[in-house]
């Protein structure tokens, strides 16, 4: 196989879990991969540590004092230079010298580089669902116009894409999974750590007991999401604008063992699943080298110490948030919208001992019935509606305490 020039790479998040599963692919192919950027938030120590080792062009901090901050920390021999403000991250995403962006920044705050990234055409890896659950319809016809090339590294996505034939692959959010002669799509989730908890023992759960994923390492949000299955109702929402799917096409299966990561049923009965270990160095390879294939670092599945496979429903009793996302995705982009910037809110609040964990769901359900939603033509109205919604989310969780 022909090796192709050394693609340059911006990794948004490069301080989290996806950015390190990235950084760890790439460095097993350097003859493919440059780090030309690396994003982050606030992070400087960590920010610092990954420009010692990978020695970026740039180095970008979302926040203006951590980016002051490893300015002054960062050794000037090394020659990277450090920015910052949302105008130069844009630029940076959609400048000539980029050619990969990974999009792995959680939760909104990923919503504008990554659009702008979609916009100027670049080939863009998406790890951020709220992109998506923001912006579908904005997002993809952007996409479509500019010719970018959209891959879904979330593991589920990521699976789904795998088993769908090429004509799938290469018109996502316009395809036609009847004439792929797809019967549905089966979206797998964990069910998490609390999967076995009796009912009246879940108001009482932890924080750090949420972030125990049985499975995964994962940031602590994500973790309380797969708890709580929002991540599940977010990539359900996901699914939706990446595959275009019927209401009746796409479904959640509840999967404790994470080793088949989605699944594709066919009209003929076919079942194509993509199996492999829970790590996200999978997905992130078959994205970064699509449409071939690279090594990953990824101990390889052995099915004689693979052990029983089971599967059963996500009950609405024991999962509300995911049946609540399900309902705002039959609603439209504004309720979606919505349940995103509510959920953000919440788990930000139990995550610092705000509420309990079963309040998450009510604070999500209080937005999705409270919040005005009026129609979304623009990022500008999706921000806008993002806004107002935390606010009302905020007013919920001081009320609780």
């Amino acid at each position: 196989m022909p090796i192709e020039r050394t693609q340059n790479v911006v990794i948004l998040g490069a301080t989290g879990s996806i950015g390190a599963s990235t950084l760890s692919v790439m460095s097993m192919h350097p003859q493919r991969y440059s780090v030309y950027a690396l994003v982050a938030n606030t992070n400087v120590d960590k920010m610092l540590a990954l420009c010692l080792v990978h020695q970026p062009v740039i180095a970008h901090m979302v926040d203006e004092n951590a980016a002051m901050a490893l300015k002054a920390a960062m050794p000037p021999n090394l020659g990277i230079t450090v920015t910052t403000g949302i105008d130069t991250l844009i630029d940076l995403v959609t400048s000539s010298q980029t050619d990969t962006v990974m999009a792995a920044i959680v939760g909104a705050a990923g919503l504008l580089p990554t659009f702008a990234a979609v916009k100027a055409g670049k080939r863009v890896l998406l790890a951020n669902k709220e992109a998506l659950v923001m912006s579908g319809a904005l997002f993809m016809q952007a996409r479509r116009q500019s010719g970018a090339e959209l891959l879904p590294v979330d593991s589920e996505h990521n699976a789904i894409f795998q088993c769908l034939p090429e004509a799938v692959q290469t018109n996502l959010g316009f395809c036609s999974l009847d004439d792929a002669g797809v019967s549905s799509i089966l979206l797998t989730g964990s069910g998490g750590p609390f999967l076995t908890v009796p009912l009246e023992r879940l108001a009482s759960m932890t924080p750090a007991q949420a972030c125990k994923h049985p499975n995964w390492s994962m940031g602590p949000k994500i973790s309380v999401d797969s708890a709580t299955m929002m991540n599940k109702g977010l990539e359900f929402i996901e699914a939706r604008w990446l595959f275009n799917p019927r209401a009746e096409q796409l479904k959640v299966v509840v999967h404790p063992q994470s080793v088949i990561h989605s699944m594709v049923q066919y009209r003929d009965g076919s079942v194509l699943a993509q199996m492999g270990n829970p790590d996200m160095r999978t997905p992130i390879a078959h994205c970064m080298s699509y449409p071939n294939r690279i090594e990953s670092g990824v101990e390889a599945l052995d099915f004689f110490k693979l052990g029983d496979l089971s599967f059963c429903e996500a009950a609405t009793a024991r999962f509300p948030c995911l049946h609540l996302a399900i309902q705002a995705c039959a609603q439209g982009q504004e309720a979606t919208t919505v349940l995103n910037a509510a959920n953000e809110v919440a788990v930000e609040a139990f995550l610092a001992g705000q509420i309990g964990f079963t309040q998450i769901a009510a604070i999500n359900d209080s937005c999705l019935t409270q919040v005005p939603q009026s129609s979304l033509n623009s990022i500008d109205d999706i921000l806008q509606l993002d806004s107002l919604t935390r606010q009302h989310a905020w007013q919920a969780v001081k009320r609780i305490r």
